[in-house]
């Protein structure tokens, strides 16, 4: 499976009331650190909450980043994360 489809089945397993679009952004990185622009190493995540939503946004952020640890080991380098009120 491809990094892509693995970040948005983690994110919508975990964010069940979460609108979400994960958009790979890696060919705005090509040539810098080496990389390619086609290896899946760059990611925007858009999350919209589908009801009202009381959670912090470091919170919300850390979990991200902890739900995909393993995605950063394996070769993801850059998350953006937005979230919309």
């Amino acid at each position: 499976m491809k990094r892509k489809k693995r970040i948005e089945k983690i994110l919508h397993e975990n964010f069940k009331d979460w609108t979400i679009a994960v958009i790979d952004v890696s060919y705005n990185h090509k040539g810098h650190n080496s990389f390619s622009g086609i290896d899946e190493t760059h990611f925007s995540i858009i999350l919209s909450p589908q009801k009202k939503n009381l959670s912090k946004r470091i919170d919300i952020h850390r979990k991200i980043n902890t739900l995909l640890k393993k995605e950063f080991v394996i070769g993801l380098h850059a998350l953006e994360i937005k979230i919309n009120d």
